[in-house]
């Protein structure tokens, strides 16, 4: 059981003075650091449509992480543990990363930086639809989020949506095709993958029925005699097995880890402990901020009024990425985001008191 935090009652404690002094100069550098990373250069994106992301918008070059393809050669090495939640990746699928990611590395990094307006905009209307955000992914692989994208069957805009069933889905593709508007086509795509989803139970199947229809999925469903994407991948379409593929490593390259989202069904009813329920509907409907400083994980959980092992499960190794003095992108449900924001400060300093007191050693 953690202990109380002293309280020091006499001003003349030379303990106190001591505690206060390096608070303080903790929290000054906070201060500089935020200072700092608000000065840095910005980069500037500009698309013309009416998506909301219409005029030029900003994307702080801090966030741009250090060399991604260093921290992959030890991600491909061994099987991921969310604190209980298993992410290993299949061993086909690792072969096809590490190449993957290698030709991709010096792109994708960029993309942190000039995407991220773009993100978070698929953050926001993912969650709206009960979605993990972690499928923006796949308009990365789709289109490399352009909403000038065409493809040569006639797919277009950053979700790369045939016409017919962008109809279906509410929007107009005559002389203004709504197909290349981020805001509409991104919940145009949320209603399609919400049904492939209703009608697989898979994000893996998901994904491949995305590329190919839902016509070469169930026929390769047919052929296998299972519903394991693993199994039945060799009856897809070479293009449709490596897309699925490429949302992996892309998956993991921008997260540095999996999620739902690239596990099949299977592998998430074995490997969820404890309440799967409560854990998928949580997990479904999260939103990222990343964050630094000696932020600590009981403190940001106990403010949100959160349960410290399904935020461990969502955010795991938190306190040690931290403690190095990196970013971390912290997973939170959507709808604590607000209070998050409203009480990020006086969590930092609360998690400073705590590093800072005997029990906190």
């Amino acid at each position: 059981m953690r202990q109380p935090l002293k309280k020091f009652n006499s001003l003349t404690n030379t303990s106190y003075f001591k505690k206060a002094g390096i608070l303080f100069f903790i929290l000054g550098l906070f201060s500089i650091s935020s200072s700092f990373a608000n000065s840095r250069p910005t980069f500037y994106i500009s698309q013309k449509d009416s998506s909301g992301i219409d005029s030029i918008q900003k994307s702080k070059a801090g966030l741009l992480a250090a060399d991604s393809s260093k921290m992959f050669s030890s991600l491909l090495i061994s099987p991921f543990n969310n604190k209980g939640l298993e992410f290993s990746m299949n061993a086909e699928a690792k072969f096809f990363a590490e190449d993957y990611i290698k030709k991709h590395t010096d792109y994708f990094n960029n993309m942190k930086v000039w995407g991220r307006p773009y993100f978070d905009l698929y953050d926001r209307i993912l969650s709206s639809y009960g979605i993990p955000v972690q499928l923006k992914y796949l308009s990365v692989i789709e289109s490399s989020l352009r909403s000038t994208a065409v493809s040569w069957a006639g797919a277009v805009g950053p979700w790369q949506i045939m016409s017919g069933t962008a109809r279906e889905h509410g929007l107009k593709t005559g002389y203004y095709d709504e197909r290349a508007d981020y805001v509409k086509s991104t919940n145009a795509a949320c209603k399609i993958l919400k049904e492939l989803y209703d009608a697989y139970g898979d994000w893996l199947l998901v994904i491949a029925a995305y590329n190919a229809g839902s016509g070469s999925v169930n026929r390769a469903i047919s052929k296998a005699h299972s519903k394991d994407f693993w199994n039945l991948q060799y009856y897809l379409p070479p293009e449709t097995r490596n897309h699925v593929k490429k949302f992996i490593a892309t998956h993991y390259f921008f997260e540095g880890d999996g999620s739902l989202a690239t596990l099949t069904g299977t592998e998430i009813q074995n490997n969820i402990p404890g309440n799967e329920e409560a854990y998928l509907h949580t997990a479904a409907n999260c939103a990222t901020v990343n964050i630094y400083g000696k932020y600590n994980s009981v403190v940001i959980a106990n403010s949100l009024m959160m349960d410290i092992t399904l935020f461990n499960q969502l955010n795991p190794d938190m306190d040690n990425v931290l403690a190095k003095g990196d970013i971390y992108p912290l997973r939170i449900p959507s709808d604590k985001m607000q209070l998050f924001q409203s009480k990020k400060m006086g969590m930092l300093r609360q998690s400073v008191e705590l590093l800072l007191s005997p029990s906190g050693k």
